[in-house]
């Protein structure tokens, strides 16, 4: 029995898929479970360069298991709250360690992307799409809020106008419409996704894993420090790669007008 989150790793990229196709891959207890174990295992792992998170079948993440919460309504009171909460602090766990990882997170995205698939986009460092992907808010259309740090994330990425659109109108965004706004960075033909984030990846690997980590930390970092207290991390950072082997690789590389072997 195939599991409902795989994971596999080769050439120092870890692979994620969501694998419940016939459901849209929609989220329930289950997925939601095996997200947060596949992340809090990778956060052990020392020799990945780059990490891919895309859905199995022709559609990314359809929100949350709507047949999932139907039959949680039949429990008492008390259990439905527990339930719904325990599956909250999963996503927001999972959300938490996906932004922490010390390597780039791409979102391969094709079909459908709505509620917390919106939020996985969101919390990714990198999102390519096919052009017959369509994002969607879809939580006011259940009478629900937004989830997995989605309006924590939107507003910074996309502004809060374009957020409040989203969410309180329910608006549907195509993929050219979301590069625009700046919720994905590319998109490409549907048959070409695959390998062009296949690309991505490999290019990523071959950058210093170091300064890709550094990069990250300093960006998230930015949302909310002061200009003072960024150029000081700024600096912090600089000095500590360049005190590195990798920082004398590149610089050997290119002086010799090589490729860089960084370790």
């Amino acid at each position: 029995m195939s599991e409902i989150v795989e994971f596999e790793l080769g050439e120092q990229i870890a692979w994620l898929t969501l694998n419940r196709p016939k459901s849209l891959n929609a989220l329930n207890r289950e997925m939601a479970e095996g997200l947060n174990r596949v992340l809090r295992q990778l956060q052990g792992e020392t020799d990945l360069r780059c990490l891919v998170i895309g859905g199995a079948g022709e559609h990314f993440m359809a929100g949350g298991d709507i047949r999932y919460f139907q039959s949680c309504l039949q429990q008492p009171r008390v259990e439905l709250e527990g339930e719904i909460a325990a599956v909250i602090d999963l996503v927001n766990d999972s959300v938490v360690r996906l932004r922490s990882l010390p390597f780039p997170v791409i979102a391969s995205i094709r079909g459908n992307v709505a509620g917390f698939g919106v939020s996985l986009v969101a919390a990714c460092d990198l999102a390519i799409a096919s052009e017959n992907a369509r994002f969607t808010q879809a939580y006011a259309q259940i009478a629900t809020t937004p989830d997995g740090g989605n309006t924590w994330l939107l507003p910074r990425q996309i502004g809060l106008k374009r957020s409040m659109a989203l969410s309180l109108l329910n608006e549907m965004l195509d993929a050219a419409a979301a590069e625009r706004i700046g919720l994905i960075n590319r998109v490409v033909a549907d048959e070409a996704l695959d390998e062009e984030t296949r690309a991505w990846a490999r290019k990523l690997r071959r950058m210093a894993p170091g300064a890709l980590a550094g990069v990250k930390r300093l960006l998230n970092a930015s949302l909310e420090n002061s200009l003072s207290q960024q150029l000081a991390l700024e600096r912090h950072s600089f000095v500590a790669c360049a005190l590195g082997e990798d920082f004398r690789e590149g610089i050997d590389a290119f002086v010799e007008k090589r490729a860089p072997d960084y370790k």
